[in-house]
């Protein structure tokens, strides 16, 4: 049977990256009959743009479970991609969102999290760990026999384990999937700085490593994971896993500049704007980083803090992981290496580039 997906947060970069990919690539587009993509923002240039593709935009306005229950229910969706939205109220509005799609029984629940949020602490890392939250009331739907929104959850975030269901067990359909922690793509929001300077600051201190990793990457595992179909709803290789995605490489701050003089001929530099620096104390003043943020980006100023809770689990060294065996497993590819990345966008940090074209790579056959 023929799927219908609604994606969430449509107007954002992943939504847009996963709704496109869903409609454009044969892979995934044959076995589908609609995708709905929600919006707080129907009129923003990505709604447009994935409206031409043939998705239908809906308007989302966050206020009352009720209200969101009618909207769901009216796109007879049987799938949802639930992406936490770029807003100062992310975390209420997508409990409701998820309290909705439960009192909208919509059966393939499917939600972007953030790898990494598992370790983040309450007082240092508030808006990373408010993603724990978020999961628990997805996952806590599964055995709740009232409703068919635990059928099929997906985690793509941790190593932690999931309980899987047995193959006949028709509560065990929803996929709660994680983003990986850093997409590579964030360092588009520092080219100001890069091409004027010539350089590279980020809070993350000079020994700790990460493992940034492609947003086409990502959105190339949810939208296997959304299209695929099996007896009890989602794809039996999918249902009730908890999938782990990062980049294939770790990386410093020296290896992401090196990495991007090597495959682009520039002479970048990498400064690290924490104020304590190993082995000293881990704890790091986010305020020049924060400046950096807000006078070169546009993003939301709840996103640039998710960035900084980020950056502090690399400086605490709690991101020294890579995790690709899931991405292989469920795409039969590799994700994309930081060269490859840096020369799909060698235009962006070119010194005599000025203006960023926010665009993500798609290719679902890589």
């Amino acid at each position: 049977m023929a799927r219908k997906i609604c994606v969430t947060a449509a107007d954002g970069q992943t939504g847009t990256t996963i709704a496109e990919l869903l409609l454009t690539d044969d892979t995934f587009a044959k076995k589908i009959d609609a995708v709905i993509g929600l919006s707080m923002k129907p009129n923003d240039p990505n709604c447009k743009s994935l409206a031409k593709l043939g998705a239908a935009i809906v308007p989302h306005k966050p206020g009352t479970v009720r209200e969101m229950v009618d909207v769901l229910e009216d796109t007879e969706a049987d799938t949802i991609c639930v992406i936490p939205p770029a807003h100062p109220d992310k975390f209420e509005i997508t409990v409701e969102l998820v309290e909705a799609a439960k009192k909208a029984n919509i059966p393939n629940v499917c939600l972007i999290s953030s790898a990494g949020c598992d370790l983040a602490e309450k007082d240092k890392q508030p808006r990373l760990r408010e993603f724990v939250d978020i999961e628990q009331l997805v996952l806590s739907t599964k055995p709740d026999a009232s409703t068919k929104a635990g059928h099929s959850p997906v985690v793509i975030r941790s190593a932690d384990s999931f309980p899987c269901s047995s193959p006949n067990d028709q509560r065990s359909n929803q996929v709660l999937a994680s983003s990986a922690g850093f997409y590579a793509e964030n360092l588009l929001l520092y080219t100001p700085q890069i091409q004027k300077h010539q350089a590279l600051s980020l809070p993350i201190g000079d020994v700790h490593k990460f493992s940034p990793v492609a947003l086409g990457d990502v959105a190339l595992v949810a939208a296997h994971v959304l299209s695929g179909e099996g007896p009890n709803g989602f794809d039996d290789k999918h249902r009730g896993q908890l999938i782990t995605l990062t980049g294939p490489t770790l990386v410093n701050g020296k290896d992401l500049v090196n990495a991007a003089n090597t495959s682009l001929g520039l002479h970048l530099k990498f400064e690290n704007i924490s104020r304590y620096r190993y082995p000293a104390k881990l704890f790091m003043s986010p305020s020049e980083a924060k400046r950096i943020l807000a006078k070169q980006s546009e993003i939301d100023p709840s996103e640039q803090q998710y960035l900084l809770d980020y950056y502090s689990l690399v400086a605490e060294g709690k991101t020294n992981y890579i995790s690709t065996l899931a991405f292989h497993a469920i795409t039969g590819a590799h994700p994309e290496q930081p060269p490859d990345f840096f020369k799909a966008y060698a235009q962006e940090f070119s010194p005599q580039h000025h203006h960023v074209n926010k665009k993500r790579r798609l290719d679902g056959n890589k």
